[in-house]
């Protein structure tokens, strides 16, 4: 199978640091404000941004957080978002036109800037995006349409900046697109023989081979009550 021919363009780059907006709940560094020039990425993401609980969200396997601008039109239509809404309204921290979910694999290896990263899952909504949108239905949303975005562990750390080329090197998983792993993990929905394959696909995050480990054996139940509604007092 020959490897598609993939780039765009970086249009953005967004860092957040801690804060807590919301009276009673988690602190959270979701609000990402553009910034500009060059931008170091180490192992842990980029150097200038932050998150506010590395449980859930950042460290190896979600270094970076990518974003298709590409949805931004889709849920503007659909009256689930303002008209005024432009990147970084989801947190994201790349934001760039023409990869998507259905055209990008788990484990495809890019070029962005002149580091190397590689997709390792897709995002799993929280409660968070729900607030940060004033849309509760939101988390909901990104999992009942897989328009989640996808996370990168950074293979070679170097800088990227807007305006870079995104570039894929190699594709690993063809069988495999963003949108279809996700969807099988946001739902629980998958073929016992499929989750056994995810459960050894070394280039998908630990935490999500070990969630299709128990699919494969037969356990597909979970509470995602925590995370799509957050801790209840």
């Amino acid at each position: 199978m020959m490897q598609p021919d993939l780039s765009t363009r970086i249009a953005g780059i967004f860092h957040g640091s801690i804060a807590t907006p919301w009276a009673g709940k988690a602190p959270t560094a979701i609000h990402k404000s553009p910034v500009h020039g060059p931008q170091k990425i180490d192992f842990d993401g980029f150097t200038g941004d932050a998150q506010a609980d590395l449980t859930v969200h950042g460290g190896a396997d979600k270094a970076i957080h990518h974003y298709a601008s590409d949805h931004y039109s889709l849920w503007q239509d659909e009256t689930e978002m303002p008209l005024t809404s432009v990147p970084a309204a989801f947190g994201e921290n790349i934001a760039s036109l023409g990869l998507t979910e259905k055209t990008l694999c788990i484990g495809d290896i890019l070029r962005l800037g002149t580091a190397v990263v590689q997709i390792s899952q897709g995002r799993q909504p929280c409660w968070k995006l729900g607030l940060y949108t004033g849309n509760t239905r939101m988390p909901y949303l990104f999992q009942k349409t897989g328009r989640t975005g996808w996370y990168y562990r950074v293979l070679d750390p170097g800088i990227a900046q807007t305006g870079d080329k995104i570039t894929l090197m190699e594709r690993r998983q063809p069988d495999w697109t963003v949108e279809r792993v996700t969807h099988a993990r946001l739902t629980r929905k998958v073929a016992p023989e499929d989750a056994a394959v995810l459960a050894h696909m070394e280039d998908l995050a630990a935490g999500w081979r070990a969630a299709f480990a128990r699919m494969a054996e037969g356990d597909s139940g979970e509470d995602t009550r925590a995370r799509l509604i957050g801790a209840q007092e």
